[in-house]
């Protein structure tokens, strides 16, 4: 999958600015697709070229003027076509601290240990804001009437498939520490 795809999808929340993008990319499709500020603007600016964005300058006060993005028609047509293509193959995992934990029994096991409950730390707040943006997309309903109701179901699905995998790097990381620990426990015991 493109940047762009990923950026068609949040500029379907609306007219937002790429200061906004960046921000708020965390609150929509980062938890599936990540990107810096810089390949944002980037990004942006290809699609402006390729006629699948629109900018209008805003005049600020004491501030730089800023530019906001909406998609127009092209890049509306760009996201049916893309949503009709299947899917790539499934991610695959390339995360340092799985290689690390690999290597626990030869490397430095206490500090593959504080990775861990540093991810699961990460985890934990990904998790709370991901449940204040579920609440404030609920507004109140239940989640039977949201999806009735709604306009857009989309970002509810994937935000629900980011609060799993965080549930899940939770789930994993209480078992990581507990066999992490055992293990120690064990080594110490034959020591003694």
């Amino acid at each position: 999958m493109a940047l762009r795809n990923a950026v068609m999808a949040a500029l379907l929340e609306g007219e937002a600015s790429g200061y906004d993008l960046a921000k708020g990319f965390d609150a929509t499709v980062a938890n599936f697709w990540t990107a810096t500020p810089q390949q944002l603007y980037r990004e942006l600016e290809r699609m402006e070229a390729d006629g699948l964005v629109t900018a209008r300058v805003v005049e600020q006060r004491r501030r730089p003027n800023k530019r906001l993005f909406s998609l127009t028609e092209a890049g509306r047509e760009a996201v049916r076509a893309y949503t009709a293509q299947p899917p790539g193959r499934p991610a695959v995992i390339r995360d340092e601290l799985l290689v690390k934990v690999q290597c626990a029994d030869a490397g430095d096991v206490e500090a593959v240990r504080a990775a861990v409950v540093e991810r699961m730390e990460w985890a934990t707040a990904k998790l709370a804001r991901y449940e204040r943006i579920r609440q404030r997309l609920l507004g109140g309903r239940s989640e039977e009437a949201y999806f009735a109701e709604a306009e857009r179901i989309g970002p509810y699905l994937t935000l629900l498939r980011g609060m799993s995998f965080e549930r899940e790097n939770l789930h994993w990381g209480d078992m990581a520490l507990r066999r992490l620990d055992q293990r120690a426990q064990a080594i110490t015991q034959r020591i003694d």
